[in-house]
């Protein structure tokens, strides 16, 4: 098993490397890549130094499995190329997942529609994968109709930068900026850029995606997206609307049924889930789970998850576990 990591170097590549090592992924060949400025650099991977190669050495390597987290415009020019030579990619970007000839999969939900000839799989976005994690049981179960989703997420969604900004708020140090704003003591309600409808690009991919990886187009959603200075972990306030009506106790059983899903839900003695307790942790935390009592077969969720870990790195390591163990590569 040759497995390749494209963006080793960066937020997403230090955490994919992590959780190779902890969930004992098998490898015999592993090849980190970056960018230009990195090679001939070294990286840690289970204690052992490898040397950063480029892109084209990479795809000279022919690698079982490519993992992808280095931006969109890296994975449309590459991603090709390295199917090419039979290299299964898994693209952590935005890039290919509105493509509808590529697959979006978060493995817990749809990794059984893979097949061999997928070269191409897409990595759905952090706040979606938490959300779909949480409703895709209950959509099987009551048939979602409508989802108003508001996300509060961490700074590390943005990147180094972001983090940098923060620290230098702290520290009362001026520095350069991410954000357009300060975001120490601040929420500011604007993740990635505006698109024309007003929405901006993150609550459209909670829409197109959330439809996509639930294979259902009839699902209204609508989502607002904040960025707040937490900083590591993304929260979402879940409204759901269902076709049919559902049982409170049973909505939690089916929640604690689900593999992935930790329910923390115990307002008696104040357990919720928190960013500062899902970081570092590979599960989604459900919790505060009510009826909305304001209309019908409506339920209301706080959802909370690592978006480095299961919002990106794990779900991608899971995407190629499930593809060795089911002999699609």
């Amino acid at each position: 098993m040759k497995l390749a990591v494209i963006g080793v170097t960066g937020m997403v590549g230090e955490v994919m490397r992590k959780v190779l090592d902890e969930r004992q992924f098998k490898i015999t060949e592993f090849i980190p890549v970056a960018s230009q400025r990195s090679v001939g650099k070294t990286v840690d991977f289970k204690g052992k130094a490898y040397t950063i190669i480029s892109l084209e050495d990479a795809v000279a390597r022919q690698p079982d499995i490519a993992l992808f987290s280095a931006g969109g415009e890296t994975s449309l020019e590459w991603a090709p190329k390295f199917a090419a030579v039979g290299t299964t990619v898994i693209d952590n970007s935005s890039a290919w997942r509105m493509d509808a000839s590529k697959k979006l999969i978060v493995p817990e939900i749809n990794a059984q529609t893979l097949t061999p000839s997928d070269k191409i799989i897409a990595n759905p976005n952090c706040s979606t994968i938490q959300m779909v994690m949480a409703l895709a049981p209950l959509h099987k179960k009551y048939k979602i109709k409508r989802i108003v989703v508001s996300t509060y997420q961490s700074i590390s969604g943005t990147g180094v930068k972001a983090i940098k900004q923060l620290e230098n708020e702290l520290a009362g140090v001026k520095g350069e900026m991410a954000y357009p704003y300060p975001i120490n003591k601040n929420a500011i309600p604007h993740c990635d850029v505006f698109e024309e409808n007003g929405y901006t690009k993150e609550e459209m991919k909670l829409i197109r995606e959330t439809q996509k990886i639930l294979d259902d187009k009839t699902i209204a959603v609508t989502a607002t997206a904040v960025r707040i200075p937490t900083s590591g972990g993304h929260s979402e306030a879940i409204n759901v609307a269902f076709e049919n009506d559902f049982d409170i106790t049973e909505v939690r059983k089916l929640l604690h049924a689900t593999p992935g899903v930790t329910v923390q839900d115990n307002t008696d003695v104040n357990v919720y889930p928190m960013p500062i307790y899902a970081n570092g942790k590979d599960d989604v935390f459900v919790g505060r789970i009510r009826r909305d009592e304001s209309q019908p077969n409506t339920l209301n969720l706080w959802v909370v998850s690592d978006n480095l870990r299961k919002g990106a790195a794990t779900n991608t390591v899971q995407i190629a576990e499930y593809l060795v163990e089911n002999n699609l590569v």
